[in-house]
């Protein structure tokens, strides 16, 4: 990211520490704008405990995206909300398939390791209890010709 702001990824770009009057100019718009969107829900400010509003990073660069919409796209502030709810929905379901594919990735390794077991008989699939005397009796199938 450009002009020296901390990743997305990084916890410091979520951290609602800076001052409505230090977002306001970094997003170039007034406070009271600011005031505005958080009333309306466009973005939600945490608060300090004097009660004054904090933001983050991402919070400045959704300000930024919201006057975007509304000034150069000609959005109305009602359908920025909408187009902003609904990126948030894409990034949470987005988030989601990368966690299901990773765990996808961890059950084929998984399989992988049991079927590369499987091709040595001498090994154990499942764990046995050593001490047992119990006998098991195996007989490979037979192939007809």
């Amino acid at each position: 990211m450009s002009g020296g702001y901390v990743g997305s990824d990084d916890p410091a770009y979520e951290a609602k520490v800076l001052m409505i009057s230090v977002a306001a100019r970094m997003a170039g718009m007034h406070p009271q704008t600011l005031r505005q969107y958080d009333r309306l829900g466009l973005v939600q400010a945490g608060r300090a405990a004097g009660g004054g509003r904090r933001y983050s990073v991402r919070d400045v660069v959704l300000l930024r995206e919201v006057q975007r919409l509304s000034q150069d796209e000609g959005v109305n502030l009602a359908g920025v909300k909408r187009i902003i709810g609904l990126e948030r929905l894409l990034e949470q379901a987005q988030q989601r398939v990368a966690r299901l594919e990773a765990e996808l990735d961890a059950a084929y390794r998984r399989i992988a390791e049991l079927e590369a077991m499987a091709a040595f008989p001498g090994r154990d699939l499942v764990p046995t209890n050593r001490t047992s005397t119990a006998l098991v009796v195996w007989r490979p199938r037979r192939t007809e010709r």
